[in-house]
């Protein structure tokens, strides 16, 4: 089961298709219902965004048994004007951290090291380059 973040009042940076589609991409067996846990919403909304996903062609699925494998369609171009050839993949880069990297950040994290902030960023909060 996926772990279910604390609750959170007012704006985000992100939408519910955004955190669905990196739930899935993080775990592409993961459940309906781990989704909704994860992204605090019903299952009923997460099966709407999957459709969304899956109508315009950034998902895809393949029914095993009783679970669905999911496929994230990682060259798809963004939607919105302003993300125009910013890819899934490149948008999924900042949202799903890879196995090695989760137990690495974590063990850091649990003892106050480097894995507090992101090595990225800079003491004033902007891109190194």
């Amino acid at each position: 089961m996926v772990a279910v973040p604390g609750s959170h009042t007012g704006w985000t940076f992100l939408t519910n298709h955004a955190r669905v589609l990196a739930a899935i991409a993080d775990n592409p067996n993961i459940r309906i219902r781990d989704i909704a846990a994860h992204c605090r919403l019903t299952e009923r909304a997460v099966q709407r965004i999957i459709s969304d996903l899956e109508q315009d062609g950034y998902l895809s699925h393949t029914r095993e048994g009783r679970t669905n494998t999911y496929r994230v369609e990682p060259d798809k171009v963004l939607r919105h004007p302003a993300e125009a050839g910013l890819t899934v993949a490149a948008l999924l880069s900042l949202l799903v951290r890879d196995e090695t990297d989760r137990i690495v950040r974590d063990e850091t994290d649990r003892t106050g090291g480097p894995g507090d902030r992101p090595a990225s960023l800079t003491a004033t909060g902007g891109t190194s380059q």
